[in-house]
């Protein structure tokens, strides 16, 4: 993609960018700086001052900063770990576009992120050098959106899509609300807890389209909605656009059930619904934040009894090779011999339900 320099607004304050900001930050000792630039040359380093803020000084094993500051353990790929670990490649038809369901599609306008998560999955893609669509290149991922009758729902991500101008988002938003078979708008993005000073006025006005908008906002870590966070997700919700979340689960952030459970708890606060529990992808160099699915499904299950299902996000895993979402979520339910049922409750205890009574059915209602 080109860069396009006007679209795309700088980070505001003093984005740490490098092993040395890393180091004068007390982020890392001074002899990690050599590998936190080598890490660097893979995924480029972006902490922003409220991301920064966050992070405990005194925890060596700080979840915020585990998954900001760089390890020499991304240096490491797995034999298992892949470049395009979800597949996109082969669902683009055109720069900008992935299309994998039949009813939704991405739009990726932008390529840069006001954070670089260690873990993305997108690694290979995102950075200052990824740039921004070019406008011939937007016109072309538009007019292949008006050219699918098929597609109902577009979902702006990156990148970060909130990293653009509000002028250049308006005019995206406006575009894609005139399209007539268009009946959902959602965007995808780390602002408001990595760059909230960007929530502007002018950037919530930029969502409002009659086409409903809804904004799924990356959140990994109860810490993450700090008062400035809160104040920007306000300024969205309290506009009328609805908001969900994306977690994901990463070893040593947020893999025991206390921490999930303040965050579902803590999103759900701030009028945000839990959507998303991403498994860890197979992105190279990641390997030291991927749990098993086991304990995924553990956790999901000490979920249940703990949290209301207004809290509980749907744990699913973005099979590997471009084959979609899969949900990974515990089993609660079998069948016995006798055509019957067993149940288990969220104590892990389980009981009878019995078979349809002669000449009835086992219909879900």
């Amino acid at each position: 993609m080109s860069v396009v320099k006007p679209i795309v607004q700088t980070a505001a304050g003093n984005t740490l960018r490098s092993g040395r900001d890393l180091a004068a930050a007390g982020l890392i000792d001074a002899d990690a700086v050599a590998a936190a630039d080598a890490a660097a040359r893979a995924l480029p380093i972006a902490i922003t001052p409220e991301i920064a803020a966050l992070i405990d000084m005194r925890d060596a094993d700080d979840p915020i900063a585990r998954q900001f500051v760089p390890d020499p353990s991304e240096l490491e790929a797995g034999d298992e770990e892949r470049a395009d670990p979800i597949g996109d490649r082969a669902f683009s038809p055109l720069s900008g576009i992935v299309h994998r369901y039949p009813d939704r599609v991405l739009l990726m306008p932008v390529m840069t992120c006001p954070v670089y998560c260690r873990f993305c999955f997108r690694r290979d893609g995102v950075g200052p050098a990824g740039g921004a669509l070019t406008e011939a290149e937007l016109d072309a991922a538009l007019d292949y959106i008006r050219g699918h009758d098929e597609i109902r729902e577009v979902i702006l991500s990156g990148g970060d899509p909130l990293m653009l101008s509000p002028r250049r988002l308006g005019a995206i938003t406006a575009a894609l609300d005139s399209i007539a078979q268009i009946e959902v708008i959602r965007v995808h993005t780390r602002v408001p807890v990595a760059d909230p000073g960007r929530i502007t006025g002018e950037l919530v006005a930029a969502l409002r389209t009659a086409t409903p908008v809804y904004v799924v906002l990356h959140c990994n870590h109860p810490r993450e909605l700090a008062p400035a966070a809160r104040n920007a997700v306000r300024a969205l919700v309290d506009s009328g656009i609805p908001m969900l979340s994306q977690t994901v689960l990463l070893k040593g952030v947020n893999d025991d059930a206390d921490t999930m459970e303040a965050l579902m708890r803590a999103l759900v606060r701030n009028r945000i619904k839990p959507y998303y529990l991403h498994h860890a992808d197979l992105a190279r160099g990641t390997g030291h934040f991927r749990t098993t699915i086991a304990a995924g499904r553990s956790l999901m299950r000490s979920l249940r009894g703990r949290i209301s299902g207004l809290c509980q996000p749907t744990y699913v895993l973005d099979v590997p090779g471009g084959f979609g979402k899969a949900p990974l979520g515990p089993d609660y339910v079998s069948q016995d011999a006798a055509g019957g049922w067993r149940i288990r409750d969220w104590h892990g205890a389980t009981h009878a339900y019995p078979a349809p009574a002669a000449g009835g059915t086992d219909v879900s209602r």
